[in-house]
């Protein structure tokens, strides 16, 4: 089954509750050269790291990732009596009120008294560590869709950049078509001129100086080898997957045999076909440096 192209840019966010610990896993992915994880865990959860880069690694091939883990516990305010601070406390309370004839004290004015009430003991927190994983799993998933979704968007502007180039390079085939003729024709021209200024020249190694030079205009071999890297380009595409740097390295040949035929060019037509051809090809550099 083919796999979609992907984008090395995405975020994902996950969230839930284990006991009294909520917690939110946030992925994010941006460019990278291969693929550097980062995740980031709160005390007590670094054993998870392991399992968590690979699982990563199953789904993402290409990126700067940056995973991370918050945990916030609920505010839990529980109060207990200390049994002993208040059977002291009563116990003078009743003598005091006995030896002044005052009315026995009010249990409220017993519980304010400091030191009868105290904070309770917490309940311990449950093993949050299999929602920690499940929630990054859910988190990664949404990750890869955000990334294939972005990818997919990404397919269609390279297609369609792609159909672009295409169409230049048969411009460029039919104005350089006639090249090679025209330019010996000048060139011969201008040898003539010479000849007649100066006889004593080698007229058949002038001959074969004009030929190199009109050979070296020809064109078709920069437009046949770019048409090769445009089906290379568009197998890449239907392949799928992490072709993001066979993709780069092909960018970079359309871009060397568009700068050769500028180079070759000998008309301004053809010079301005290969000037919006190399416009397109950078356009293609772009949005390949952001597939996986």
């Amino acid at each position: 089954m083919t796999q979609p192209v992907a984008s090395m840019t995405g975020f994902a966010r996950a969230e839930g509750a284990a006991g009294r610990l909520a917690w939110a896993w946030e992925l994010r992915g941006v460019n990278g050269r291969g693929l550097d994880l980062k995740i980031r865990l709160p005390p007590g959860a670094e054993a998870l790291e392991p399992a968590l880069r690979e699982a990563a690694g199953r789904m993402v091939k290409r990126g700067n990732v940056t995973a991370n883990l918050s945990v916030q516990r609920e505010a839990q305010s529980r109060l207990a009596v200390d049994e002993a601070a208040l059977e002291q406390a009563l116990s003078l309370a009743v003598a005091l009120a006995a030896r002044i004839g005052a009315e026995p004290p009010r249990a409220e004015a017993l519980l304010a008294l400091p030191g009868v009430m105290r904070q309770g003991a917490s309940e311990p927190d449950e093993d949050a560590t299999p929602a920690y994983r499940q929630g990054f799993e859910a988190a990664l998933a949404d990750f890869v869709q955000a990334r294939r979704s972005e990818g997919a968007r990404l397919a269609t502007s390279l297609a369609t950049l792609l159909d672009e180039v295409a169409a230049l390079c048969r411009e460029a085939q039919a104005q350089a078509a006639d090249q090679p003729q025209a330019q010996r024709a000048r060139m011969l021209e201008t040898v003539r001129g010479l000849l007649a200024e100066a006889p004593g020249l080698p007229e058949e190694r002038i001959a074969q100086e004009v030929a190199l030079l009109a050979s070296r205009s020809d064109v078709r071999e920069e437009l046949d080898r770019l048409d090769s890297h445009l089906q290379a380009a568009r197998a890449l595409l239907d392949e799928g997957g992490p072709v993001g740097r066979r993709l780069d390295f092909l960018v970079q040949e359309f871009n060397r045999e568009a700068n050769t035929l500028c180079a070759k060019s000998a008309s301004v037509a053809l010079t301005a076909t290969g000037l919006r051809l190399k416009a397109a090809i950078e356009q293609m550099r772009e949005q390949v440096q952001n597939i996986e």
